[in-house]
């Protein structure tokens, strides 16, 4: 009944706006340029907390759209459509769903955009049927929200994958749906314990659900955000752009990376993108930035003395929205972009503005998807709200638990991390225990099967005279090497029957297998350290930047006039450091240029760096790459030539890996390439230098689909890496390695040891070969008194 009344409130919200004028261009207020719409259905408005200050709703001064002669006759408001596809791997089954044995049915659900009335939906489904499921001719049964959509057959196909097309009625499809599939030949099928392999149904992961709609029109509301520009039901990748004034200033792009990183955070999984603007108005939806009284595409910005968030309809079309964050000053426009993505906003609050805020500044590691390394941590800390520790059933999906790790998590040679695992399997009596057992995997690594039941042969013994043998609890060693900036442990109850156990326990759905709510896996020996440059570092947790997950310490450099790509590739940065930490960038600093003096160059010399450019950004590159092993002009890229000296250096210290050669043979061999560099900082020895270069705007705004990718993510390393289409990435190391971290002295000279173990070979044979001479030549004159006493007088 709820998605019925949602589903026709969803349509007469879309007759409306078909329905309603734009009336013609007229002299306006706040009021006609922002009309008042009901909340979103099932949504109530938000009432101000009493942990956030209520913000000052006044009247403020109208946007100015530049005049335009007014049309003879009203036109209709064009509703926009929208064309969309969502796939099973986006779904959450990146593996697709397979049906076998006594797990003849399943399911998935998934989210749509709230404000999208559909108008047109079909499934476009792969099925992958194995021979022996093929030969017994069976059907796959399909509903949605519980309405039958049909089936298709199971029978053989000329190709290993069948597609099949299935029309969906739109009524069907609202904002929260469920699609399950049936075997219609459970009842044959049950029984086949051993076979279950060898009867199966795949529904391929590429599977996917074609939409077309209309968007409505949600109205000009602040409590929305941050609809209509994201929307948390989309499982889709998001993209939302920013628009700047032609001439962009540094605190407007501060203010954007804040705002980009919260969305970053609240896109989590999902993926999001930027595209950035200057002087030019969004076509759909979208959000401005810029001071009081500046113009962007023909909007001028209101005049006012304080912060101010606004919210208009896009003079293209008023089903679109504008969000106006407006600041004089950076103090302004980091005020004003805080407050926004604090939300609280009352319903039906159009414009506001804003007061000065207290912005947090952020504690060494304190990122809160990072898990802490002060103390052992329960999983159940670690989970979800939707998700829990315990499987029902004998066919289960694996408990899986995810957790983020600073990545540069250190542990001498032999050191291990302790989890403990409690566990308890169901008590039947047609339970295999013999042959059951609970399966852990890290990371894709296999660690261990845990049994029902001890073993060995007093535990054995003691079992089958009736005592308890039970094992519910196990301390894992887990090998530091395993843990990465992003983390999944599973765990899986993989239950067996005794054959003479009857078929109808396969489906039995009331048994429970449970981890235990104190399992815990314990960092707390670990110490922060690691070598840099390090770009996997970079790709997978932002770091060393993300050290202070709000940016505090780190200078975010574009050239003296960004293009859009330039601007758009940092905020896609910044996106992914916030989806990394769970911290927006609230304290970062934006610079055009390389400071020469001043307060700047004071910043520049106590902060890590990450830069953004192009090639033919030549005086840009060249500064800042000026005491790097990286040399740039305007037609080309690659690496300097080391001197004597420095190859002494490296050579000695142990530093046999250096590829420098090899990059800049790579560099001048494309003409097309985009990728990352990373080197010690000129200004502060002990910061680095991270540099998103490209060899063109369009090659550098493919770095965020780059970055999508796992199979890049995993090749990024060491401190220059290439992308290329052709060949995909190519990583090298070129300059020298530093340690940085928290490590007391005297163990540092421990590792030093360790690390540099030739040079601390030659130095020992050089030390012992002085010293060596030194006695022989001190013995031989001894000897020489001794057989020739008669020179003593001499």
């Amino acid at each position: 009944m709820k998605r019925m009344t949602y589903t026709v409130c969803q349509l007469l919200l879309a007759f409306s706006v078909l329905t309603s004028p734009v009336m013609a261009e007229e002299p306006t207020t706040v009021e006609s340029l922002l009309p008042v719409d009901l909340p979103a259905p099932g949504q109530e408005a938000v009432e101000p907390q009493d942990s956030m200050p209520a913000p000052e709703t006044v009247p403020v001064p109208d946007p100015v759209q530049a005049p335009t002669p007014a049309p003879a006759a009203a036109p209709s408001v064009f509703v926009p459509g929208s064309v969309s596809s969502i796939t099973m791997a986006q779904m959450g089954q990146p593996r697709g769903i397979t049906l076998s044995g006594g797990q003849l049915q399943a399911g998935i659900d998934f989210t749509l955009p709230s404000d999208q009335v559909i108008t047109n939906a079909q499934l476009a489904l792969n099925l992958k049927v194995s021979p022996a499921m093929a030969a017994r001719n069976t059907t796959l049964q399909l509903m949605m929200n519980g309405q039958p959509l049909g089936t298709v057959p199971l029978g053989s196909a000329d190709s290993d994958v069948s597609s099949y097309q299935l029309e969906i009625p739109a009524a069907m499809v609202v904002s929260s749906n469920n699609i399950s599939f049936k075997i219609n030949d459970g009842d044959a099928l049950l029984c086949l314990r051993d076979l279950s392999e060898k009867y199966q149904v795949t529904i391929m992961p590429n599977t996917r659900l074609d939409l077309e709609g209309q968007q409505l029109n949600i109205g000009a509301d602040l409590s929305h955000f941050p609809r209509p520009f994201f929307d948390a039901m989309q499982m889709t990748p998001a993209s939302v752009t920013f628009a700047f004034p032609a001439k962009t200033l540094p605190e407007q792009v501060s203010a954007a990376a804040l705002v980009a990183s919260w969305l970053g955070i609240e896109a989590d999984y999902r993926g999001i993108s930027f595209n950035a603007l200057r002087d030019t108005l969004p076509e759909k939806n979208g959000i401005l930035f810029g001071k009081s009284g500046e113009q962007i595409g023909g909007l001028t910005l209101p005049e006012t003395q304080k912060p101010m968030l606004q919210i208009i309809d896009n003079p293209g079309n008023p089903v679109y929205k504008l969000l106006l964050v407006v600041g004089n000053s950076d103090q302004q426009l980091r005020a004003a972009a805080w407050r926004l993505t604090q939300g609280k906003f009352p319903g039906q609050t159009a414009s506001t503005l804003v007061e000065n805020q207290t912005i947090p500044v952020s504690k060494a590691y304190d990122a809160p998807r990072w898990i802490p390394t002060d103390r052992p941590v329960r999983l159940t800390e670690l989970m979800r709200k939707d998700q829990s520790l315990t499987a029902t059933g004998i066919w289960h999906e694996p408990l899986s638990v995810a957790f983020r790790a600073a990545p540069d998590l250190f542990l001498w040679d032999g050191e291990t991390i302790p989890v403990k695992i409690g566990y308890r399997f169901p008590t039947e009596s047609w339970i295999d225990e013999d042959r059951s057992y609970l399966s852990l995997t890290f990371n894709g690594t296999f660690l261990h099967n845990l049994p029902v039941n001890k073993q060995g042969a007093l535990e054995t013994l003691w079992r089958k005279v009736g005592g308890d043998a039970r094992q519910e609890d196990y301390n894992l060693a887990l090998e530091p090497y395993l843990i990465y900036g992003d983390n999944q442990l599973s765990l899986y109850f993989n239950i067996q029957t005794k054959e003479t156990a009857p078929c109808s326990v396969l489906l039995n759905n009331n048994i429970k297998s449970r981890i235990d709510e104190n399992s815990s896996i314990d960092l707390s020996k670990t110490r922060h350290f690691s070598l840099l440059p390090n770009l996997s570092y970079f790709v997978g947790a932002s770091f060393p930047f993300s050290r202070f997950a709000d940016f505090a310490h780190t200078v975010l450099l574009l050239p003296e006039n960004p293009g859009e790509a330039e601007i758009s590739t940092l905020l896609n940065m910044a996106a992914r450091s916030g989806n990394a930490t769970g911290t927006s960038l609230n304290n970062n600093v934006v610079m055009f240029g390389v400071p020469t003096a001043g307060g700047n160059l004071q910043r520049l010399e106590e902060s890590h760096v990450l830069a953004v450019s192009t090639i033919n950004k030549n005086t840009f590159n060249r500064t800042l790459l000026a005491q790097s092993p990286f040399t740039s002009n305007e037609h080309s890229f690659g690496v300097r030539e080391r001197s004597i000296w420095q190859k002494v250096q490296s050579w000695l210290e142990g530093d046999w890996g250096s590829t420098g050669i090899a990059a800049d043979r790579y560099f001048s061999s494309n003409e097309a390439w985009r990728g990352f560099v990373s080197f010690r900082s000129q200004w502060n020895p002990n910061r680095v230098v991270v540099m998103a270069i490209g060899s063109t705007d369009e090659q550098l705004s493919r770095l965020q689909t780059d970055l999508a990718s796992a199979r890049i993510n995993a090749g990024i390393r060491g401190d220059a890496s290439i992308i290329t289409d052709e060949n995909g990435v190519r990583s090298f190391r070129v300059g020298q390695q530093f340690p940085s971290g928290q490590m007391p002295w005297y163990m540092m000279v421990v590792w030093y040891a360790n690390q540099h173990s030739a040079l601390l070979a030659i130095l020992g044979l050089l030390f012992a070969t002085v010293i060596g001479l030194s006695l022989y030549a001190l013995l031989k004159k001894r000897a020489h008194k001794r057989l020739n006493p008669q020179d003593d007088g001499k």
